[in-house]
């Protein structure tokens, strides 16, 4: 019988590793083969919540699968076929710093996850551990592919490509996000909608629209019903995709909260920016506490709270998300389908995955991580060609690429310079000197995580 191993890295990963593994134990193509879950996190606790539940789950569903638990990153690779990476420490205590330091030295950011100065902070964090991942897995499982949910996606996967020898792809959901957006406002079902997408990762548009049934171009009955739609109608999620597609033509995902890190006057479609890590100055002391403050990704999901209603604290929410007990989701994830069609060499076709552009694109950088569709099979991950974009896209998806570049040669080169040239370029910069001012900080306040760089 045929066997398969699955590492999962960043275990406590409430986002991804609970819904994942449901993914696994319901794949009815893995159930005819023996398959092994290896756990891994650099924490017992969330390792050991994230062993209960995945034992507990596959005794439900009924499924004899052999699932393993380790603080060892060598024992958790070692032999696999695919190593699931979703790395985090202390999630949002770094986040909220991402957001508020660059905006306190007048940045015009919003988010700052995948763009923007605090996305490279972020970046910064991260490349190092995934690097250890990857130099580990050279030694301990050289053919495995490495299927990527740590964000920032492009710059990390960039980051691998040029620094390791192993296959790593990034994989998203905001094109999913963006089909659902246009099956709404053309009040159709999804899956009768066919496009092409391009771009970068949270920052992707949607090349093509077409009706399955008939070919027709959906690009003039989209045009029409935004026309139509309300003016407000979930304007933190919508109002500035709805703005771009009068502008450029073409409509981007996922949503405001994403495609606006990339620029700067975005800030004024995103009326939930100013509840993002909200905090009092004077009473607060977030990051000497390490009391996070509340995330919010935009009004949309802001809950209407009693004056004194019992919240539930962080923990308890933690906690029960590992919970095997109720109902139980999967990811929706494309991770588990690529697994499936590399493994089984059935070959299928994926919406988007991170990869570095070869001649893929030609309107975009070469070797530069982009977003695109692909197909998969035992050979691996095979892009497609893609459409051109409107000059104005392609540039400003240009400037990432350089910003990306920059990144990874700060990193190599232990350079806070390249890391200003990085942040000097970026759309939303306010000055010289305050970009120097929040670098300075940003290695005070995240020394601990962030690598060495000198002046």
């Amino acid at each position: 019988m045929k066997k398969v191993k699955f590492a999962f890295i960043g275990a406590g990963s409430v986002c991804f590793c609970p819904a994942t593994v449901v993914d696994i134990l319901q794949n009815k193509a893995f159930a005819e083969v023996d398959v092994e879950i290896y756990l891994m996190d650099i924490l017992q606790e969330p390792l050991d919540l994230s062993y209960g539940f995945c034992k507990k789950l596959a005794q439900r569903l009924g499924r004899n699968v052999a699932i393993n638990a380790s603080l060892d990153l060598q024992k958790a690779v070692s032999g696999a076929n695919f190593v699931v990476t979703a790395i985090e420490v202390d999630r949002y205590h770094y986040w909220s710093q991402d957001f508020h330091i660059p905006r306190r030295y007048g940045f015009r950011q919003i988010y700052g996850e995948n763009g923007g100065p605090g996305s490279m902070f972020h970046t910064l964090r991260n490349l190092g551990p995934l690097l250890h991942i990857a130099h580990t897995m050279e030694k301990e499982c050289p053919d495995a592919w490495m299927l990527n949910y740590t964000n920032p996606e492009a710059k990390l996967v960039e980051g691998l490509s040029r620094l390791s020898k192993i296959k790593a792809v990034g994989l998203c959901h905001g094109e999913g996000m963006g089909a659902d957006q246009l099956s709404a406002f053309l009040q159709m079902p999804k899956e009768q909608i066919g496009y092409r997408s391009v771009g970068l990762n949270h920052f992707g548009w949607f090349t093509k629209i077409w009706d399955k049934q008939t070919g027709k171009d959906l690009y003039p009955k989209l045009a029409e019903a935004e026309k139509k739609a309300h003016p407000m109608a979930l304007w933190d999620e919508l109002a500035l995709s709805r703005l771009m597609f009068r502008t450029y033509g073409l409509w981007p995902y996922p949503g405001a909260n994403h495609i606006g890190e990339y620029f700067a006057w975005s800030d004024g479609f995103l009326a939930g920016a100013v509840a993002q890590f909200h905090y009092d100055p004077v009473n607060d002391k977030p990051w000497k506490t390490r009391q996070a403050p509340p995330f919010i990704y935009s009004l949309a999901h802001v809950k209407n709270h009693e004056l004194f209603s019992k919240t539930k604290s962080e923990r308890e929410e933690y906690i029960e998300s590992f919970s095997a007990d109720g109902e139980v989701h999967g990811s929706g994830e494309y991770g588990i389908p690529i697994a499936e069609a590399i493994f089984f060499n059935k070959p299928t076709e994926i919406g988007s995955v991170n990869l570095p552009n070869k001649g893929y694109a030609k309107d975009l950088p070469e070797g530069m991580v982009i977003e695109l569709p692909a197909l998969v099979d035992e050979n691996g991950i095979h892009p497609h060609d893609t459409d051109p974009l409107p000059i104005a896209i392609a540039q400003m998806i240009s400037t990432q690429g350089a910003i990306h570049r920059l990144m990874v040669d700060a990193y190599i080169e232990k350079s806070r310079n390249k890391l200003l040239q990085a942040v000097l370029l970026d759309p939303t910069v306010s000055s010289y000197h305050n970009a120097v001012a929040m670098i300075d900080e940003m290695f005070v306040l995240q020394g601990d995580l962030l690598p060495n760089l000198n002046w």
